[in-house]
């Protein structure tokens, strides 16, 4: 059994990208994260076995349907003391309940978020080709967190939420595995702020996401304010 499963936890469609409002509508930003979506999906299913979302909105699990993808329901989790701090928090009850009904079906696990679009843009089929001979490789996002992971389901705990990067790396000296650190600029860029938005408008090409913010009228310019591009949209 050498086979491998993505798993991509996904909140609800309604609380989607809450960072970009006003700058994108309810509608606009959960058709933003269908794009992402369909981006990972297209990028993974020629080199995973399974992708499978977990989550309790129904309409998100209509949609992995709809793109063929495994649709996992999340149970209720009771709230945890610990929650706060993300260790135990729902993201982290759903991804273990996840591995715990992959584990029979796989050796390994990528666990990814659903925001990073630019996977395509990656040697993403190299770094799970690794994965055979390698129990741990994780790849950094932008601000500290994880934005990927594979491992051998169920191997350490999940630390997502936060500076999560480190903790998964804490967690990985604990049981004895060697950590590969993959650091990738398209992996790393998550999408939460208008200026990771503009990122996508720059490198993008021939993403799904890219097209549909270039629908919404959507550009981008360099600054040298602030902020090192400044995002606006068509009226």
């Amino acid at each position: 059994m050498d086979k491998i499963y993505a798993i991509i936890p996904v909140n609800q469609f309604a609380n989607a990208k809450t960072r970009l409002s006003p700058f994108l509508s309810p509608e606009e930003r959960k058709n933003l994260l269908k794009a992402m979506l369909k981006d990972i999906a297209i990028t993974l299913k020629p080199i995973v076995d399974d992708i499978i979302i977990i989550s309790k909105d129904e309409e998100v699990l209509a949609y992995a349907e709809e793109l063929e993808l495994t649709a996992l329901v999340e149970e209720d989790h009771k709230p945890s003391k610990t929650s706060k701090n993300g260790d135990e928090g729902p993201l982290n009850k759903a991804i273990k309940q996840a591995m715990k009904w992959c584990r029979k079906k796989t050796r390994k696990v990528i666990i990814l978020p659903s925001d990073i679009p630019l996977i395509g843009k990656t040697n993403i089929k190299l770094l799970i080709d690794q994965a055979k001979n390698l129990d741990f490789i994780i790849v950094p996002s932008k601000g500290g967190g994880t934005n990927a992971l594979i491992i051998k389901p169920l191997s350490i705990d999940m630390k997502f939420g936060g500076f999560s990067f480190k903790k998964h790396i804490e967690e990985a000296e604990k049981k004895k595995l060697v950590p590969l650190v993959h650091d990738s600029f398209y992996m790393a860029l998550d999408v939460n702020t208008t200026e990771d938005l503009g990122e996508i408008m720059l490198h993008g090409n021939g993403t799904e996401t890219k097209k549909y913010l270039e629908s919404l009228g959507i550009k981008v310019e360099s600054c040298h304010g602030h902020e090192r591009l400044k995002v606006t949209r068509n009226e």
